[in-house]
């Protein structure tokens, strides 16, 4: 895909052509997980599945932080990119990926030297406390990679380019089923090699990256005069990012604070929980994708000078029509939870071998299928909010959504299994949607009053 200038052009083509590769190359990266939990659970056993499904959690809060951080500064590359201030773009990819080596390699050592001892604060069985630790260790290496593609994909987003990290993603998650496919389906090998292959394939996802930008992209390329960190932008990057990170990093946390309860009810209920919430993840991040290009069309208009206050209608045209894409895709993929549960859950598991697991899964999905609807609304929008700049209240909304989930968790989990997860998710969505409504409807009549309005 060429540069796509958002701010011109049909607002329905412009918003399905931005999401459309970012909604697949979504489903592309999910996969490495998912390919990684069917092959452990069916080649190595549900001991190998309850342990990754614990080792999940810790991994998305760094996954999904590093690329809040990248998307806080995809909105500023997206705003240099619509104002056509390209000195600016390329500063700021500089800095953003100077700041990332040091954070990444930080976050490497920190996550190897203390896996053990967060391991023992999730309550890990002993029986899988050891393959669990190696998974975790081996799984920390890759995080420089997961930083450095994340922030080429964001500056080729920010630019209307989402076609091209859509094919790397596909490469390498092709790159991760088959080296698995290999070494653990045909060779025997254990969890290790899982975790080994999932490095792998993330390294070539930001190698492909770095080296499609210097042959294509002549405005991202950098030259080794242009490598420099500007503390200015820095501020600003992280300002915008830090918000985000923490705001998308929330989710997982959650989820980490609740594998504790699910960790007492034993082996079956945690390879069910891992199983039934890589379908959550299929549900809910897409979402995050169409919410991305609601961010991005709004973050362009801003850059090229067209404020809130001027050509207002088309902003606000944009966010229904991003609206739209939600609920348009909440209904196929509930079409898939309510339909496909036993197919799902078998992927997984033999159903003879664990009964229970599949039992519980399926109980799961009957009633999060519905659900999905609630994360679709907010997701679109929070992409509102952060292409308007106002990355605090996203961040506010998700820690009250979190916080309820987490509070409620430990209330349902005991009485409810893994069903009890959904409905404490369900009213934690609800509360985010009250307050992200409201709080949109006040801004709303106060910008058509004449007064300050969305990101000014």
């Amino acid at each position: 895909m060429a540069q796509h200038d958002m701010t011109r052009g049909p607002v329905w083509d412009n918003l399905t052509r931005y999401a459309t590769p970012l909604i697949l190359g979504n489903f592309f990266q999910l996969s490495y997980n998912l390919v990684d939990s069917v092959i452990a659970g069916r080649f190595i056993g549900n001991d190998a599945l309850a342990a990754e499904g614990t080792a999940g959690p810790i991994m998305n809060i760094l996954i999904l932080g590093i690329s809040g951080l990248s998307m806080g500064a995809g909105v500023l590359m997206s705003e240099f990119f619509g104002a056509e201030e390209r000195e600016k773009l390329k500063r700021e990819m500089s800095t953003v990926l100077l700041f990332g080596l040091f954070f990444s390699l930080a976050l490497v050592s920190l996550g190897v030297l203390f896996a053990a001892p967060l391991l023992r604060a999730l309550a890990v069985p002993e029986e899988i406390f050891g393959i669990t630790m190696a998974y975790t260790r081996i799984i920390f290496l890759g995080v420089p990679f997961t930083y450095f593609y994340e922030t080429l994909a964001a500056a080729l987003k920010s630019v209307g380019d989402t076609e091209t990290p859509l094919k790397f993603l596909v490469f390498s998650s092709l790159l991760n089923a088959g080296l698995d496919i290999f070494f653990i389906g045909f060779l025997g090998f254990g969890i290790v090699c899982s975790a080994v292959t999932t490095v792998v394939a993330e390294g070539a996802s930001a190698a492909l990256s770095a080296a499609y930008i210097y042959r294509k992209i002549p405005a991202l390329a950098l030259t080794p005069r242009e490598v420099r960190l500007d503390k200015t932008l820095l501020k600003t990057t992280l300002r915008y990012g830090t918000a985000t990170a923490l705001q998308r990093a929330c989710q997982p946390v959650g989820k980490l604070l609740v594998q504790r309860c699910i960790n007492a009810l034993g082996v079956d209920a945690m390879a069910a929980f891992n199983a039934v919430t890589r379908i959550d993840d299929f549900a809910t991040i897409p979402e995050q994708s169409i919410s991305q290009a609601i961010t991005t069309f709004v973050a362009q208009h801003r850059g090229r000078g067209v404020r809130l206050g001027q050509e207002r209608e088309r902003v606000y045209r944009g966010f229904r029509a991003g609206l739209c894409l939600e609920v348009c895709y909440f209904a196929a993929i509930c079409l898939v939870a309510e339909t496909l549960q036993g197919p799902i859950m078998n992927l997984f598991v033999e159903a003879d071998s664990s009964p229970a697991t599949i039992a519980m899964g399926r109980s799961y999905l009957t009633v999060m299928g519905f659900l999905y609807l609630l994360p679709a609304l907010t997701n679109g929008i929070q992409g509102f909010f952060r292409g308007c700049g106002r990355m605090r209240v996203t961040l506010l909304c998700t820690s009250i959504q979190v916080f309820t989930r987490v509070a409620l968790s430990y209330v349902l989990v005991p009485r409810m299994g893994i069903v009890g997860f959904a409905a404490a998710s369900a009213v934690g969505w609800v509360c985010m949607l009250s307050f992200e409504t409201s709080y949109y409807r006040l801004n709303k009549r106060r910008w058509e009053r004449g007064q300050r309005p969305f990101g000014e």
